[in-house]
């Protein structure tokens, strides 16, 4: 059984790994490389792999640089099967029609044909299935069976058992942060042989639950007093809810003053839509969430929440007096209508912007994070001097000690980890750890890279 690493080595975006067993192929994730830019330009190359010869994709979740460019596979030959959990299902199809927009645009600006449209992500969905957690798929030589991830709604590890050989190899997808306030929580490794591993802050410690609650309610509070505008990029899955999750706790027990919250972005609302399809499924939701949802607590929806689907009422915003909370896309500040808010509101020093999420190293929201003094928006240079905040432990990723937790079941079979999904300087403190605390071999593969299992 050869192992392919075509996106994911050492670096965050474009999960795509490849599995041969010399009579069929198949992939886990093939998502879309990200950057400086929503879709870097590798992303228009051709796939190394002949789409028409995979027989199945296996999806871990829903987020673009794991799904971005199954579409650009489907119009390029792919006829097989592609498999996730239902909530991931019903993600990718807003996500990826969201998506075409922003990748058409794109396309138009590097010369280049749009990837893929509507009639593509139509086609792929006809391919998709959406099968159950810890219930095993077999397909031509090969099983596969899906973990909780706890990541976001849906997502999943998945175990990939090779019927021939008896091999079993775990991707882990990208897994969650224990303080994840309402999904439930990561499953219980199985035994496998060989693990590929995410590792986005394999070099951290995040904050607490508890800690990062306080920090938002305490940067509101700084906020309001200063009669300022308080924005908060952030990604329209996950992030979203769980600022709406948490608000909705800090409102509705008066932690925080009643202002204005605007939710800005309609991929944002579309995908809340989907979490209340699933709120009462305790596959995914947790103890918390379905007790408060016993108890008739909306928890998506409180007082002076302000939904803007069109760009009318976006545009409303700007006409309600401060102090208020914005919450917009996209999270890195690469698009979405974050930039028009930022435009309007970086260069007064009473507004706060707050950083909740992982920020891409060429990405606008790294630059502002990083300590910019002057930014380019849409054109126009923009000083910064509204205060900037960040929160590290909204981000949906498991931190150092939580990695290693989900690792260290494996241990007495486990040959080897390959960690993926990261940036070098967070990989090489986690594969230490890994080699030091658990003695688990551990590689740190390059791109296209080849192993033998």
């Amino acid at each position: 059984m050869k192992l392919t690493f075509h996106g994911g080595a050492k670096a965050v975006t474009g999960a795509n790994y490849l599995l041969d067993n010399g009579q069929s192929k198949i992939l886990v994730d093939c998502g879309l490389r990200q950057g400086g830019r929503y879709c870097e330009p590798v992303n228009f190359k051709p796939f190394p792999y002949g789409p028409s010869t995979i027989l199945a994709v296996f999806i871990t979740h829903a987020h673009i640089d794991h799904i971005g460019r199954l579409p650009l596979l489907y119009k390029k030959g792919f006829r097989g099967k592609v498999f996730s959990t239902p909530p991931t299902k019903d993600f990718a199809q807003e996500l990826l029609l969201d998506s075409e927009k922003i990748l058409s645009n794109e396309a138009e600006d590097c010369g280049e044909e749009p990837m893929y449209g509507v009639e593509e992500v139509q086609g792929l969905m006809s391919l998709w299935e959406a099968t159950l957690y810890h219930k095993t798929m077999p397909i031509s030589g090969w099983e596969a069976e899906f973990y909780n991830a706890g990541h976001i709604l849906g997502s999943s590890s998945i175990l990939v058992t090779e019927v021939k050989s008896g091999k079993k190899i775990i991707f882990s997808g990208d897994l969650g942060n224990p303080a994840t306030p309402f999904i439930t929580k990561i499953d219980k490794t199985p035994d496998a042989d060989y693990a590929v591993m995410e590792s986005t802050y394999g070099g951290r410690i995040h904050e607490t639950e508890k800690i990062r609650k306080d920090e938002l309610e305490n940067i509101i509070e700084e906020t309001i007093k200063a009669g300022g505008v308080l924005m908060i990029p952030s990604f329209a899955l996950e992030r979203t809810q769980e600022l709406l999750f948490e608000l909705n706790e800090l409102v509705e027990n008066g932690r925080i003053p009643r202002v204005p919250i605007f939710i800005d972005s309609p991929l944002a609302i579309k995908l809340t839509a989907v979490y209340k399809k699933y709120l009462n499924d305790p596959a995914y939701f947790n103890e918390e969430a379905t007790t408060l949802l016993k108890e008739g607590d909306a928890i998506f929806d409180f007082p002076d929440l302000h939904l803007t689907l069109t760009t009318a009422e976006s545009k409303e915003i700007n006409n309600v007096p401060p102090p208020k909370i914005i919450i917009a896309g996209s999270g890195m500040s690469q698009g979405g209508r974050i930039l028009h808010h930022e435009r309007r509101y970086l260069g007064d020093p009473k507004n706060t912007l707050l950083i909740i999420g992982y920020q891409a190293g060429d990405s606008l929201g790294r630059q502002i994070l990083n300590g910019a003094k002057e930014v380019k928006i849409m054109g126009e240079e923009i000083r910064v001097q509204a205060k900037v905040k960040a929160i590290g432990g909204y981000s949906a990723h498991a931190d150092q000690p939580a990695l290693l937790d989900w690792v260290a079941p494996m241990r007495a079979n486990l040959k080897e980890v390959f960690l993926v999904q990261g940036e070098e300087d967070q990989m090489i403190p986690l594969k230490q750890k890994i080699q030091d605390e658990l003695a688990i071999s551990v590689k740190i593969p390059e791109a296209g890279e080849e192993v033998i299992l």
